[in-house]
């Protein structure tokens, strides 16, 4: 677990290091503590944090804006859970409206930290728990399972683009769908040699084609048929 600090007051954000790892020594939780005097260091940093201690009045952007900034990046799978700590009370209710788990108040009351905490913390490993991890030059998006809709490649000369489609977006990458294959669950198929399928979306079959909820359509081989039907009727017998 990644945990951020975004505080430009040094002696708090010494505190409340001491107080996390307090928090880490009493639930024998594992995790890296990173510190950021500002808002823009942490935007431009290219990491995706776990958790994020943010105060509001920094340097720069405020750590409000800041993180309505990194809520647009959700889009890319960015997920982090936010808690606030801050002196000015002005805030609280764009606080929630950006699903921060928090808003607390300094000086810290260390029952309400750990509280806030232990729900960031269960949140955040849900979250990890069914994500897959794609590396793009260097880029690294976090992607949730059940926002997979298909995946698909296409060969070149020397490396294969797989391209992971959303409802809403795609993510591109150089890799193999048999690689990818081995990252997803039970709800996945593969029924195509180009097409891995989230069963959850399939809205219709045809001969030789899937239908999704979002209009498109993927090719179904002919050897996959009987066996992408019995997965569709599985699938629907679990939703009951």
């Amino acid at each position: 677990m990644m945990i951020v600090i975004c505080e430009d007051e040094m002696y708090f954000a010494s505190q409340l290091k001491d107080i996390i790892n307090q928090y880490l020594h009493q639930k024998q939780y594992n995790a890296t503590i990173l510190f950021y005097a500002n808002g823009e260091d942490l935007l431009y940093s290219g990491i995706s944090p776990d958790i994020i201690l943010m105060d509001i009045k920094l340097p720069g952007k405020n750590g409000m804006n800041i993180m309505n900034i990194m809520k647009r990046l959700q889009e890319n799978g960015y997920n982090s859970q936010v808690i606030f700590i801050t002196a000015y009370q002005e805030y609280v209710f764009e606080a929630f409206d950006i699903d921060a788990i928090h808003y607390l108040e300094k000086p810290l009351n260390q029952q309400k930290f750990f509280a806030a905490m232990e729900k960031a913390w269960k949140r955040a490993v849900s979250d990890n728990a069914k994500t897959i991890l794609l590396n793009n030059r260097a880029v690294i998006t976090k992607v949730r399972l059940k926002d997979i809709v298909y995946c698909e490649v296409f060969n070149h000369q020397v490396n294969h683009q797989v391209i992971i489609h959303t409802m809403t977006e795609q993510h591109q990458y150089f890799g193999t769908l048999d690689t990818l294959e081995k990252e997803l669950d039970n709800h996945f198929f593969r029924c195509h040699r180009s097409y891995i399928v989230n069963l959850d979306y399939i809205v219709d079959k045809k001969p030789g084609i899937a239908v999704l909820a979002d209009g498109r359509q993927v090719f179904v081989s002919r050897r996959k048929q009987r066996e992408f039907a019995m997965r569709i009727l599985e699938s629907c017998k679990g939703e009951n």
